[in-house]
């Protein structure tokens, strides 16, 4: 083994956005604004905010607080 690869001419996973499903899902104006606001701070697009903060929770086993 290779102590060091040169990977400058290495392309993206081309499978790797398969693993998303689309789906239509209702949302709360007020958490939609949320996160169209922190999209406008950071650049990445609000449906992609959704989806990290989503996995997050899954991953993390979060409980769902009822209000």
């Amino acid at each position: 083994m290779k102590a060091e690869y040169d990977l400058s001419g290495a392309l993206p996973n081309p499978y790797i956005e398969q693993s998303q499903r689309p789906m239509t899902i209702d949302i709360d104006a007020y958490a939609i604004d949320y996160f169209k606001r922190k999209a406008d701070r950071t650049g990445i697009p609000y449906q992609k905010l959704i989806n990290l903060y989503l996995v997050e929770c899954a991953r993390e086993e979060k409980k769902i607080a009822f209000v």
